[in-house]
């Protein structure tokens, strides 16, 4: 589990939990497109980063706060190992 700057990154079977000032987002592993040359262990669609996890559902993720989720992920991937494409 990373810890930097209030944000905690887990990984899950399949999925990277990340909580932050008492939120929670679930990101799900994707699978990359069919042409993808990519052989990473996570693939993330950023499209799909909206909003927090229930019952932060209606709090959007601005695009500051998103760029220090995306960062404490590939940090804690990185410590375990793991690489992570974000599309």
């Amino acid at each position: 589990m990373a810890r930097g700057k209030a944000i905690t990154v887990e990984m899950t079977e399949g999925a990277i939990r990340v909580r932050s000032q008492g939120k929670t987002l679930t990101i799900v592993n994707s699978s990359p497109p069919p042409d993808a040359d990519d052989e990473s262990d996570f693939f993330i669609r950023l499209d799909e980063i909206d909003n927090w996890d229930a019952p932060d559902d209606e709090i959007s993720i601005d695009i500051v706060e998103l760029q220090k989720i995306l960062e404490a992920i590939e940090e804690e991937l990185d410590r375990r190992g793991l690489s992570v494409t974000f599309d």
